[in-house]
């Protein structure tokens, strides 16, 4: 299955959620935010929200300072 994540093509083997998507990218859940085809994925949805072929993906991590 292909993706565009972060606007780069991107090649998944067998079916994925968004937590096991962030899971493979080892990123943790809590420390991003996740758009799929423009919409926001709520944190509580991660793992229910299934990837589909041609899914476009925005990623956003937080990042402290000060």
């Amino acid at each position: 299955m292909q993706i565009i994540l972060n606007g780069e093509p991107r090649d998944l083997k067998g079916a994925l959620s968004v937590e096991g998507l962030l899971s493979q990218l080892g990123l943790e859940g809590r420390k991003v935010a996740v758009e799929r085809n423009l919409e926001i994925v709520p944190h509580s949805a991660y793992q229910d929200v299934m990837l589909e072929e041609g899914d476009r993906i925005e990623i956003v991590h937080f990042v402290g300072g000060g």
